[in-house]
């Protein structure tokens, strides 16, 4: 009779439980520890990069790229990818501005009182992606097309759908109450980066804390035996959708506010940037696993990248070039941790 063996030379019986534990946090957390050193290698060697205004430029520029990550995110954990964010943000981005806009295409709808056009317009995107997600889960759900194609199509079709409704023009001259998110600052730090950490909170909050979060990744981990524990497993799926539409019609919001109006191209490469920050934060292609905070993480790191750019004045195509290699580094660095997760703990 032979006999096996011990499997790997740092078994997790082996490890004591404090090493195990400040090991996982550690592997879980990497890409924070990236981002301080990138932070602290910018501070070193770009004049003028260690001040309070570049650091709270980084955050207010991540926000629009880090909402729409939340809702791929969700997608993702739960075993399938909404391709479609960046066109639903700008779709949702171009109705409010079709329609309360009074310059270009606009329409220049009034609304009295003023203080209506906040939360009128703030419903009208979340609808736009309410209705674009229930779509995309529909087909996706009810009759089992993959969601790369599902959402490929809705990802063209939203963008043509923005041109057709502005007629290829600019919208701007949105009404200041609508520009509050925009301008205005609590704290020192404006209203859109707050805004962006809200999400996070409250979106982190549920994956970790509520049934919903639990489910969804129990569903991107095998969505069989989820289904046959008695779990809802379409709804689940679907209610995921709707939420990266809803997100993406909340970041065109945010992103009408800030520029005043829409334009036929806005957006364009956010979807890119997002998927680079989810991949580079942890998040499991093949879903079943991911954190928000590495997501938040990776959406500061390539904004202070692109931001470090901007001062040393080089040109742009050197961000797409970083962010390439980011991203394959990232996918790297996931089967990195996998091979240690399952030979070391």
């Amino acid at each position: 009779m032979t006999t096996q063996s011990a499997t790997a030379p740092h078994s997790t019986s082996e490890m004591p439980p404090r090493r195990r534990a400040a090991f996982e946090f550690v592997l879980d957390n990497l890409v924070w520890f990236v981002l301080a050193i990138v932070l602290a290698v910018f501070s070193l060697t770009i004049p003028d990069f260690l001040q309070i205004g570049i650091f709270l430029n980084i955050l207010q520029n991540s926000t629009f790229i880090g909402i729409i990550a939340v809702g791929l995110s969700l997608t993702l954990i739960a075993g399938h990818m909404d391709l479609s964010i960046e066109s639903v943000m700008a779709l949702a981005a171009m109705v409010i501005a079709l329609m309360f806009g009074t310059g270009g295409a606009g329409g220049g709808i009034v609304l009295e009182p003023g203080w209506l056009y906040f939360p009128v317009s703030l419903l009208i995107a979340l609808a736009v992606g309410a209705i674009v997600g229930t779509v995309n889960g529909t087909l996706v759900v009810r009759l089992g097309i993959n969601a790369f194609i599902v959402t490929l199509a809705s990802y063209i079709w939203a963008r043509g759908l923005v041109v057709a409704l502005s007629g290829g023009r600019s919208v701007y001259g949105l009404p200041d109450a609508m520009r509050v998110m925009a301008v205005d600052q609590i704290l020192g730090i404006p209203l859109l980066a707050w805004m962006l950490i809200l999400v996070y909170i409250v979106f982190a909050f549920i994956l970790a804390k509520t049934p919903f979060g639990r489910h969804l990744t129990m569903i991107g981990g095998n969505e069989t035996a989820t289904y046959r524990a008695g779990i809802r497993v379409g709804a689940i799926v679907m209610a995921s959708f709707i939420l990266s539409g809803m997100l993406a019609g909340f970041a065109g919001w945010l992103l009408a506010s800030r520029t005043a109006g829409a334009t036929a191209n806005l957006g364009i490469g956010m979807l890119f940037q997002a998927f680079a920050a989810v991949v580079i934060g942890g998040v499991s292609l093949k879903g079943g696993s991911g954190r928000l905070s590495g997501v938040f993480a990776g959406v500061l790191l390539l904004s202070s990248i692109q931001t470090a750019i901007n001062v040393m004045g080089m040109p742009p195509h050197y961000t797409q070039m970083i962010q390439g290699g980011l991203v394959l580094a990232a996918v790297l660095l996931d089967t990195m941790k996998n091979t240690v997760r399952r030979y070391y703990l």
